[in-house]
């Protein structure tokens, strides 16, 4: 079962996801990350397209999840909840395909790791905009030689999204309860 602390962390990823800060997840939200996204790395028209399809079913199969149309935070949450409640390991599974996807995405020069400024420019694309307070969330991943490993980060949002262990840190938790 989902308890409480698991379901306040989808509501914290749920209003991570309303890029455009309107209340709800919608295609606006879709637009804007992936348009943003190529924009601040100044992608060539070619790789902007194929970042940008890749960013679009990204949302459709794991934040839409079949669903058209704007996504209230309640219907997020029900969503997630009834994944994660049929078959808690199956969710985990689809969760980590999730973030991996996402990550390799990010991971622009395709080095297996991330950098500050990717980092960064994921999250300016995302609408989390206080570099400060991104930077902060980026150091705490430990970098070396201004770099994380993909899959450090990618745990640890798998972590976020499906522990349900309120005793157990979290880096992702505690950046966007600091402000991110």
């Amino acid at each position: 079962m989902a308890n409480e602390f698991l379901v306040s962390k989808w509501k914290i990823w749920y209003k991570s996801l309303d890029v455009n800060h309107d209340g709800k997840i919608s295609i606006e939200d879709v637009e804007e990350s992936r348009s943003k996204f190529s924009d601040l790395h100044k992608l060539d028209a070619e790789k902007a397209k194929s970042v940008e399809a890749n960013f679009g079913n990204w949302w459709n199969e794991y934040i839409f999840r079949g669903k058209t149309g704007d996504i209230s935070e309640t219907e997020f949450i029900n969503s997630l909840k009834k994944d994660y409640e049929s078959d808690k390991a199956k969710f985990e599974k689809e969760m980590d395909k999730c973030f991996n996807i996402f990550f390799d995405v990010i991971d622009t020069n395709k080095d297996r790791s991330i950098s500050e400024d990717e980092f960064l420019i994921a999250f300016k694309a995302y609408g989390h905009e206080n570099v400060a307070l991104d930077t902060k969330f980026f150091t705490a991943y430990k970098p070396v030689e201004g770099l994380v490993p993909l899959r450090t980060i990618v745990d640890s949002w798998i972590d976020f999204v499906c522990s349900s262990d309120a005793s157990k840190p979290s880096i992702v938790k505690s950046s966007f309860e600091a402000g991110v």
